[in-house]
């Protein structure tokens, strides 16, 4: 579900992006919250928003699927299958890291509404903005059961409609990605938004998701697209 800029308006994934607080799968709208700290309600060049966050058990996932005929957002999908998550910096990754490109005129926006550990850039400090997470999992789940869910809180956003999605991989990672529209505070937005859940090898696996929402406002897809497209094609995830 998208963050709103506004702290009221963030529901549990916002069609913007989701965070998870670290150690908790709490999912905070990341578009709402991007939207609340922005001060616009908008989305990045044809994008749509997306939470990701905690994951589910193999148990719990086949529980979460028959008892509810309502999308699931992913972050409570895993939460209800009792996986934990930690945000972690992407300046802090060690077996793994994770590439935000930064177009000119681009800055680092902070905002108090971010879970610690967002990545969060925008332009001339309002839209179009870009917000990274990455959480370091802990429990056992399916990946693919679990990335099915990956695009239902877009769907909940109001008024969605759906641009393009694709559930193939992302630098041979397991990834979905939803792009679409949608009314935020009364604003048109269009929010780009992809999950990866990316594992590291032995020894010492490990398991991580990672979510890039970027979000525009709707009548600027057009005239942001450079931008947006600099960000989503140089977006990058690897095992170091």
């Amino acid at each position: 579900m998208p963050l709103a800029l506004n702290r009221a308006d963030s529901p549990l994934i916002v069609i913007g992006c989701a965070a998870i607080r670290c150690a908790a799968i709490r999912c905070i709208v990341a578009a709402g919250v991007l939207t609340a700290v922005v001060g616009t309600a908008g989305c990045g060049a044809r994008t749509a928003d997306y939470s990701s966050v905690v994951t589910s058990s193999a148990t719990s996932t086949d529980a979460a699927d028959s008892e509810s005929t309502e999308p699931t957002p992913i972050a409570a999908y895993l939460a209800s299958a009792g996986v934990t998550g930690q945000q972690v910096p992407i300046k802090k990754l060690t077996d793994i890291s994770v590439t935000l490109p930064r177009p000119t005129g681009w800055t680092t926006y902070d905002n108090p509404n971010f879970s610690p550990g967002t990545e969060a850039i925008a332009k001339d400090n309002n839209y179009p903005t870009a917000l990274l997470m990455v959480f370091k999992l802990d429990g056992k789940f399916d990946v693919s059961a679990a990335l099915e869910h990956a695009d239902d809180s877009a769907e909940l956003s109001e008024n969605f409609t759906r641009l393009h999605s694709s559930r193939a991989d992302f630098k041979g990672f397991p990834s979905s990605m939803i792009e679409g529209s949608y009314d935020l505070n009364g604003t048109r937005v269009h929010s780009y938004n992809r999950v990866v859940i990316a594992d590291t090898p032995a020894p010492e696996p490990t398991r991580y998701l990672i979510q890039l929402t970027v979000t525009t406002l709707a009548n600027q897809a057009a005239e942001q697209a450079p931008d947006v497209g600099q960000i989503i094609n140089g977006f990058d995830v690897a095992v170091t």
